[in-house]
């Protein structure tokens, strides 16, 4: 997703916030970034947010570190593993 600067703005959830009528739902909010073929990792990040309700832009760009955290948090399978290298081989473990 897009953080610095001179990124693609489509990459940005905040860009996607913006172009929401609220109040909005989040599922609303998901809607609308998925219409302007937002990114995978957008629609799922916007996914995170913990309210079902934003009165305003700024109310859900309050609640992104939150969802950082949910986004995070998916990365990881029930073991609490990583699951990036999904088909890294571990060579301590045998077949």
């Amino acid at each position: 997703m897009a953080r610095g600067i001179g990124e693609n703005p489509a990459f940005s959830p905040a860009e996607h916030l913006r172009q929401i009528e609220y109040p909005a739902s989040r599922d609303d909010i998901v809607e609308t970034a998925g219409d302007n073929e937002a990114p995978v990792e957008v629609i799922n990040f916007l996914k995170c947010l913990p309210k079902e309700q934003y009165g305003s832009y700024e109310e859900a760009l309050r609640d992104f570190a939150e969802a950082e955290r949910r986004f995070g948090m998916s990365n990881f399978g029930s073991e609490g593993r990583s699951r990036e290298n999904i088909n890294h081989v571990d060579p301590t473990q045998h077949p």
